[in-house]
């Protein structure tokens, strides 16, 4: 089944914790191979709950805990993934990811090529990544950037329920590792950037409206999130939803590409958007340096120099950890794009 739905397939209103258990559920009942483990993703069902009832379903030999190890986790799942299985390995935020840095870049993304083919790690680490949920700087990081630069993995980052379930399962089923990120602050539903205004679940909202069953969505396929004509936002994860808040309230008629797979990249969507807006806005949560908005910025400047008619805008968080006090004045929000939106069009 493709990224489309089917006209007959059951349907039903999900978070993305739902979509991404009812993802790990599927997988484990069609493919005896795959397992799930991690920190507290068994018998607790995860920090926040996206492996609840998976054990008591499966047993404790396929979805079970690990210790408080991060590195020692990826390493066991390249070993497991050499020897056929696919693990689905759960590292608890983001921020904690770096002690397994150097198992995912000098063993999982590298496996393939120096054993010639003859051995892939075909594994999937979820982690939650971003802020808005006043973490403070160990618990809101975004390091996309710094695995979108390594060859041989794969990145990944839903914005939506459907999304979240097609991708991890195409992720799982992917013979190479992907790193999948989870905006947490979209768990329970979109997020516009206004944190002071009521929360609105998934169940309002069309993509929470997710399919049972097995489908999944295109890794390296990214989505014309809301078509437009006089600019071109190019995002991903809970900024997709901010850049539609600024969009609304700027008046001016962006074009919202959601990304998606950040690596490989969908670079014929967004060429050939920005080829007809003539503008472009990056617009990403993480740090601005070196961040994946660079790459972006590049990237369009390369291929689309004739059809711009004015500089490319990234609206950015800032060069400083995430702080915890002055959370909101970090997030890029909706007023931070909407003036980026206003100065490409007066450019």
């Amino acid at each position: 089944m493709s990224a489309d739905k089917k006209m007959n397939e059951k349907t039903t209103p999900m978070t993305m914790i739902q979509a991404l258990r009812s993802a790990m559920d599927v997988m484990l009942e069609r493919n005896d191979d795959v397992i799930v483990f991690g920190q507290d993703v068994g018998y607790f069902g995860g920090v926040f709950r996206c492996t609840d009832g998976l054990q008591k379903k499966y047993g404790k030999s396929r979805v079970f805990d690990a210790p408080i190890s991060e590195g020692g986790i990826v390493g066991a799942a390249v070993g497991m993934g050499a020897y056929g299985l696919r693990p689905v390995i759960e590292i608890q935020f983001a921020d904690y990811i770096y002690p397994a840095y150097d198992q995912i870049v000098s063993e999982a993304a590298r496996l393939r090529f120096r054993s010639a083919g003859d051995f892939t790690a075909p594994i999937t680490i979820r982690t939650p990544c971003g802020g808005g949920i006043y973490g403070g700087q160990t618990h809101s990081q975004s390091p996309e950037a710094v695995f979108a630069h390594v060859c041989g993995l794969r990145t990944v980052m839903p914005s939506n329920p459907y999304d979240a379930k097609g991708l991890l399962i195409a992720s799982i089923e992917c013979d190479d590792p992907v790193i999948f990120l989870e905006p947490k602050r979209l768990y329970n539903g979109p997020f516009n950037g206004h944190h002071d205004k009521p929360v609105v679940p998934w169940s309002q909202h069309a993509l929470g409206d997710v399919p049972e069953g097995y489908y999944t969505v295109p890794l390296e396929s990214a989505s014309v999130f809301r078509p437009g004509a006089a600019l071109t936002v190019l995002t991903y994860g809970t900024m997709v939803w901010v850049a539609e808040a600024a969009a609304q309230e700027s008046g001016i008629d962006a074009e919202i590409i959601d990304l998606r797979s950040l690596w490989p990249l969908d670079l014929a969507t967004i060429l050939t958007s920005v080829k007809k807006t003539g503008r472009c806005v990056i617009v990403h949560e993480a740090t601005r340096t070196c961040g994946f908005g660079a790459e972006l910025a590049a990237l369009v400047q390369e291929h689309c120099f004739y059809s711009l008619e004015a500089p490319i805008e990234r609206v950015t968080g800032w060069d400083t950890p995430y702080p915890h006090a002055q959370e909101w004045a970090y997030f890029p929000g909706p007023a931070r794009v909407s003036a980026a939106f206003k100065r490409t069009m007066e450019a």
